[in-house]
């Protein structure tokens, strides 16, 4: 399948305590600075890509696309005010430039999943998933293009196809692209839904696929809970460790969902992910970073941009609406602390 606060909704936090250092502050910013940022507009975002603009330019959100809208093209959202005031800006393509390839491949594809997005050297490439629900019959897509402003005149994606597929029978689910590049300049994919849990493999710059003779690893998997339930990986570096983020749990459920966003960490980036209490995550290790608190309901698909953490949770006083949620993300001793209080 994997970047806040109705007006009248709730309030994410991080509570910044003792020992707690504020991750990746821009020279504008202070720890004085109100957390967490207290969203209005429009906040309908599932799987949110978050992309933190420079001081004085805009922040934007790719998400998971709506049925019915440009075929379900991923939703673009724009904040020109630092991340308080989000627009719907469109989608990322229109009906016509709809990924032919994936209506080859995939039946009954309504709207592509969870986006991601990555600059390299000038171009954005943007990841997502083209399945339907509670099949492994998918595919990891990939469009370029190089601005992510649909009111910049240079604006629209070419697509370039699948980067990764997976069909029945296969031990993984080709969806939930993450990507990272690591010390050395390589892109490393990670991706994964159920199954047999979340995978890794390499990329190369500047094409955005799947290196020559490319094999898949699995890093993180939950095994002994029911369909293993783990999906929505993605990984940051920090003072040289890598940090895999996942989302445990149900989602598109409503209040009845069950997500929460889990970490572990590698000294290597294709792992082995070991939890705050040493367990691999690939044995169903994770330390919790957000779960459901009140009415903030199944808190999960979740991205990083510059020191925030941005995810989608179900809103228990709006009839479990998704909506964007985004909060600056703390460190305690190596480890990212977000927590979570209702006013």
């Amino acid at each position: 399948m994997s970047r806040w606060r109705a007006v009248v909704g709730l309030v994410a936090v991080v509570v910044i305590g003792a020992g707690v250092a504020l991750a990746a502050l821009r020279p504008w910013q202070t720890a004085s600075e109100p957390e967490p940022l207290a969203l209005d507009g429009d906040l309908a975002t599932h799987d949110p890509a978050l992309v933190v603009g420079d001081e004085g330019e805009p922040w934007f959100v790719y998400s998971t696309g709506a049925p019915g809208k440009s075929r379900g093209a991923p939703l673009v959202h724009r904040s020109d005010d630092g991340g308080t005031t989000w627009e719907a800006a469109g989608t990322a393509w229109s009906t016509d430039e709809d990924p032919q390839w994936v209506r080859d491949s995939i039946d009954g594809v309504e709207h592509f999943w969870a986006p991601e997005l990555v600059e390299h050297d000038g171009t954005w490439y943007l990841y997502y998933s083209a399945s339907t629900f509670g099949s492994n019959t998918s595919a990891i897509g990939l469009a370029t293009g190089s601005t992510l402003d649909p009111e910049d005149p240079d604006y629209g994606w070419t697509h370039q196809g699948a980067v990764w597929r997976s069909q029945a029978g296969d031990p993984y689910n080709a969806i939930d692209p993450g990507v990272i590049t690591d010390a050395d300049g390589t892109p490393w994919l990670f991706y994964g839904s159920f199954w047999e849990g979340i995978h890794v493999l390499p990329l190369d710059w500047p094409s955005g696929m799947p290196a020559e003779d490319a094999d898949t690893v699995q890093v993180a998997s939950r095994p002994g809970v029911t369909h293993n339930p783990i999906e929505a990986p993605y990984v940051v570096e920090r003072d040289g460790w890598y940090y895999l983020f996942v989302s445990w749990g149900k989602c598109c459920s409503g209040v009845s969902s069950t997500y929460s966003i889990h970490v572990g960490r590698s000294r290597d980036v294709t792992g082995p992910f070991v939890d705050a209490d040493g367990v691999d995550m690939a044995d169903g290790g994770g330390t919790l970073v957000l779960g459901s608190r009140d009415s903030l309901i199944g808190p999960g698909g979740q991205s990083l941009s510059e020191g925030y953490l941005g995810y989608h949770f179900y809103d228990g006083d709006n009839a479990g609406a998704h909506r964007l949620a985004i909060q600056r993300l703390g460190w305690d001793d190596g480890w990212p602390v977000a927590t979570t209080a209702v006013p």
